[in-house]
C-alpha cells in the first residue's frame, strides 16, 4: 500500500528537512521518498489543511482498565484513542487486575495488541502483586519485552529493596521507575498543603512527603550507579533536587504531568474532583519551575497522565473521589496554548530513547512513524473530543489551540478526517 501526503510541513529540529513543505511517500509502511513535489500511481493521496508532520509522538505512562477493569477502558478503545490523538507509542502502566508481574502477562499484553495503529509498551512492577516486599522476576520480564519496572504511583518504603534493584538491573540494562511520595508524610491528604487546603479545609499533601523519597531514591542511585527514571515531580524543590543529580553525573531521567504545567491547587476552590490527581496539583510557583525545567532540559519528558476511572469511584464528593484524569485527547492542543510548536514537538517526542523505543524521524528507508496535525485555529475542548469511554477530564472547558489529524505507524494508520 502507497500513502502520498502532500504539502507537509515537516518539524523535525534534528533533520535537514525541518520546517520544509514536502510530499512524503510512504510504501509498505517505509518512509520512500521526500520531494517538493511526488506523482505516483496507485497511492491513497491525503491532501489536508495546513498538514504538518512530526515523529510519532510518545507518551511514558498511561493507564488503561484492561485486564481487569474493562468498564473503565479496553486496550483496544484504549490505544486507538492515543492514535487518533497523534500518539505512535504508549507506555502502559500495571495498574491492571491481576498486575502485570509475569513474562506470561506482558507476552500476552504484547501479543494480542500487536497490530494496533499505537505501539504498546509495557511497564511491569518492581515487586511481587506491587506488595513492596519481594522483587518481581525482572529479568524474565524484561526478556518478555517490558521496557520499565516500577510500582504504580507507589514508593518503596524498603530502600534496600530499591538498593537491590537498581544493582541488579544493571546485568541487562534495565530501567527502575520510582514515584517518590511518602505515605506517612502524605497521611491520606487530598490535596497540595498550602493556604488553598487550609481554606477549603482539606488535609494537604505537603512537597516534603515528595522530597523526602526522590532525596533518598536519587542517593541509593549514587551508591549503586542504576538507571533510575521518576515519572512525574510536582514542585520546585523536587526540580532542584533532580537538577543537582544530573549536574553530578547520575543516570537520572524524570517526566512532569501536562496537568502540573496547566493548573494550580486554585483550580480546586469549587472542590472539582476532576481536578483530584495524584501527585497534586501545587502552587503556582511550582507551576512556573516545572515549566522552566521542562524547557531548559531538567525534565526530560511529559506525560497526559491519562487514568480513566468509571463515574461511580470519580463523581462523588472530592474526599471520596479517585484520583486521576484522562489526558490524551486534549495533549497536543493545551501543550499549544503555553509553549511554542517546535518545543511542543520536542516535549511530545523527546521520551523515547530513555524507553529504547527508537526515534526514525524524517530518514529514507526508515520504517515510518509520524504524527499528523496542524497547528491552526482554537476551540475549546469538550466531552466531543473525548474518545475516552471514561470521562473523567480536567480538560473539559479549556481552550485549545491546534488539532490532530492522526497518525502512521508502519502499514497502519489512522486519520480522523476519513
Amino acid at each position: 500500500m502507497k500513502l502520498l501526503l502532500k504539502n507537509a510541513t515537516l518539524l523535525d529540529e534534528k533533520s535537514p528537512f525541518h520546517n520544509k513543505i514536502k510530499d512524503v511517500l510512504i510504501e509498505k509502511g517505509i518512509l520512500t521518498q521526500l520531494e517538493d513535489h511526488i506523482e505516483t500511481d496507485g497511492a491513497k493521496v491525503i491532501n489536508l489543511k495546513n498538514l504538518h508532520i512530526s515523529s510519532g509522538w510518545f507518551d511514558p505512562n498511561v493507564s488503561f482498565g484492561e485486564p481487569g477493569y474493562e468498564e473503565r477502558e479496553t486496550l483496544k478503545n484504549g490505544l486507538q484513542t492515543a492514535a487518533k490523538s497523534g500518539f505512535t507509542n504508549i507506555v502502559l502502566n500495571p495498574n491492571t487486575k491481576p498486575l502485570t508481574e509475569t513474562h506470561s502477562d506482558v507476552s500476552h499484553l504484547l501479543q494480542s495488541n500487536k497490530n494496533q495503529i499505537t505501539a504498546l509498551h509495557i511497564s511491569s512492577v518492581l515487586t511481587k502483586e506491587g506488595k513492596g516486599n519481594q522483587m518481581a522476576p525482572l529479568l524474565d520480564i524484561h526478556k518478555a519485552g517490558a521496557v520499565v519496572f516500577g510500582d504504580y504511583k507507589t514508593s518503596y518504603n524498603n530502600p534496600n529493596l530499591l538498593r537491590i534493584a537498581l544493582d541488579y538491573s544493571q546485568s541487562f540494562g534495565g530501567l527502575i521507575q520510582a514515584y517518590p511520595m511518602d505515605k506517612a508524610l502524605s497521611n491520606n491528604g487530598q490535596m497540595h498543603e498550602g493556604i488553598i487546603s487550609t481554606t477549603l479545609g482539606l488535609k494537604g499533601i505537603p512537597q516534603v512527603a515528595e522530597t523526602t523519597t526522590l532525596a533518598r531514591d536519587l542517593q541509593l542511585l549514587d551508591y549503586t550507579q542504576g538507571k533510575l527514571h521518576i515519572p512525574f515531580i510536582s514542585s520546585a524543590a523536587s526540580l532542584e533536587i533532580v537538577r543537582a543529580a544530573k549536574k553530578k553525573g547520575l543516570n537520572v531521567s524524570c517526566g512532569v504531568g501536562i496537568p502540573h504545567l496547566l493548573f494550580t491547587d486554585e483550580n480546586l476552590m469549587d472542590f472539582n474532583s476532576h481536578y483530584k490527581i495524584f501527585p497534586p496539583l501545587r502552587s503556582a510557583s511550582d507551576q512556573r519551575a516545572l515549566r522552566e525545567g521542562l524547557l531548559d532540559g531538567t525534565i526530560d519528558m511529559v506525560s497526559s497522565m491519562h487514568q480513566p476511572i468509571n463515574p461511580e469511584l470519580k463523581d462523588l464528593e472530592f474526599i471520596q473521589a479517585h484520583e486521576g484524569s484522562i489526558g490524551l485527547e486534549a495533549a497536543f492542543g493545551v501543550l499549544q496554548n503555553h509553549f511554542p510548536l517546535e518545543k511542543v514537538i520536542s516535549f511530545l517526542t523527546r521520551g523515547k530513547k530513555r524507553f529504547g523505543i527508537q526515534n526514525t524521524g524524517f530518514k529514507i528507508g526508515a520504517i515510518a512513524d509520524f504524527s499528523l496535525f496542524t497547528p491552526s485555529g482554537t476551540s475549546v475542548f469538550t466531552k466531543e473530543n473525548i474518545y475516552s469511554t471514561s470521562k473523567n477530564c480536567m480538560f473539559i472547558g479549556v481552550n485549545i489551540k491546534g488539532s490532530v489529524y492522526g497518525c502512521i505507524r508502519g502499514i497502519e494508520f489512522h486519520l480522523n478526517t476519513l
